[in-house]
């Protein structure tokens, strides 16, 4: 069957109306799946660990007497370790390894606490401290993901968070999913050794077999078994994402993350077979997964879509990779790889490749992208799991105003001021001048009275 992959060219007089139907996705999420988490919410806010149990039955087909059956202890998640092979444990220690790393470099360069005193003695400064306590939630409905429990828990360990709570769903085959954890069901009900072994290599303190907005919840507002968290990281399915959205005030949240997407520049250097991979690599995904490459070369674009048509068939996951570059991707022929910049820009993608001999020539020029892969050589799937930064990033364009999941999502800022007698005099009748003109006599008393001319007034 022929694959329906668009094919546009930035020269074409309709390229702007085909390109603006092409990003559109909405974030919107239905209107009954929002009432039925604001319900859920309610419930575990209201009844905790009995309705975590009811609607884990219910949605997940879990039967547990307790919470404390629905709890994985700590010898089981090192036992995780024995049980998966030798090579699985090496590739998990050797990406925790690079991951933890790369976070130890971005914890010096951005979340350090400092002060200094300025010319009349007044101190003033910044004190950086993490969260006490967050919440993993790890996705296990279509797939078991240890790679998004390492993106999450290492940098959380390396900010000096305390507590890791995780939770992650393990429903069993055929159970009714809607509202809960959601998709097709990998495993019988059963703990992924892959998940729980990486907990054990991440660190992970205390971890639930629970999912779905239900799960959200509890961590939100604690149960009597779930401990409350101060912040929620980690990706889910439209239920999950719902229940993010509602607790958030109530407690932090990483992002609300749409479909996953790849973006690549290429100069048509590099094989096509690499680049069709690439794309695959998002597309494979999600249906909504969006994969586009923008290449001024048009042989190289027949090249490409040449090498996808003949790769497809072979794909354990055809059908899905069908349905997404189908629905959202597309190949565009530009007119030089400056506009390719320039349309990346606009996209602001999730992963963006450059696959150029000259990566360095053209990274200055692209402000907005999650995490740029440089040289054909660097593959986006090393990102995902072992590079070192973080795979957990901006997605539909919010790569615009936000960043990739940190160590600076671990931790918070308290400015710290000490303004020394000298420094009072100073800042006093600024204050006061202010403070009166915004009619906030009190504020204005206060920074007089520690004036000498003031103390003087109110001694007489």
């Amino acid at each position: 069957m022929t694959l329906r992959l668009r094919q546009l060219r930035t020269a074409d007089a309709g390229f702007e109306a085909d390109f603006q139907r092409l990003l559109h996705w909405s974030a919107e999420t239905d209107a009954a799946i929002e009432d039925r988490v604001a319900q859920i919410i309610a419930d575990v806010r209201e009844r905790g660990d009995a309705a975590v149990l009811e609607l884990t039955a219910r949605f997940d087909g879990l039967q547990a007497a307790s919470m404390a059956a629905l709890e994985i202890g700590p010898d089981e998640l090192r036992g995780a370790l024995g049980r998966i092979t030798p090579a699985q444990r090496a590739a998990l220690e050797q990406a925790a390894a690079r991951v933890r790393s790369y976070h130890e470099r971005q914890r010096e360069a951005c979340c350090q606490s400092w002060s200094y005193r300025d010319a009349d003695g007044t101190l003033l400064g910044q004190k950086v401290t993490p969260l006490d306590r967050v919440g993993i939630y790890v996705p296990g409905g279509k797939a078991a993901y240890p790679s998004s429990l390492i993106m999450n828990a290492v940098p959380a360990h390396v900010a000096g968070v305390t507590e890791i709570i995780m939770v992650v769903p393990t429903p069993v085959r055929g159970s009714v999913a809607t509202g809960g954890s959601g998709g097709a069901i990998a495993a019988v009900g059963e703990r992924n050794d892959l998940v729980l072994a990486a907990a054990a290599v991440a660190g992970v303190s205390r971890a639930f077999t629970i999912g779905g907005a239900q799960a959200v919840a509890a961590l939100a507002y604690g149960t009597q078994s779930v401990p409350r968290v101060d912040k929620i990281t980690g990706p889910g399915n439209a239920y999950v994402a719902s229940a993010k959205k509602h607790v958030f005030g109530q407690v932090g949240i990483d992002m609300i993350a749409g479909p996953s997407e790849i973006l690549v520049l290429a100069d048509g250097s590099a094989p096509p077979d690499w680049v069709a991979m690439d794309l695959f690599s998002q597309a494979e995904h999600d249906e909504l997964a969006q994969s586009i490459l923008l290449c001024p070369d048009a042989n190289y674009i027949a090249a490409v879509r040449e090498a996808i048509e003949r790769l497809l068939p072979a794909m354990p996951r055809r059908e899905v990779i069908r349905a997404s570059l189908e629905g959202r991707g597309a190949l565009i022929q530009t007119r030089s790889m400056e506009e390719a910049c320039e349309i990346s820009n606009r996209i602001a993608p999730e992963h963006l490749e450059i696959s150029s001999r000259e990566p360095h020539r053209w990274e200055p020029l692209l402000r907005h992208a999650g995490a740029i892969f440089l040289g054909a050589f660097t593959s986006e799937s090393l990102g995902d799991y072992c590079a070192g930064p973080n795979h957990v990033l901006p997605t539909s364009g919010t790569a615009r105003f936000s960043s990739p999941l940190g160590v600076y999502d671990f931790v918070k800022r308290s400015s710290l001021i000490e303004v020394s007698e000298r420094g009072a005099q100073v800042l006093g009748p600024i204050a006061a001048e202010l403070a009166y003109g915004e009619g906030l006599q009190a504020h204005a008393r206060a920074a007089e009275m520690r004036l000498h001319e003031g103390r003087t007034k109110e001694s007489r």
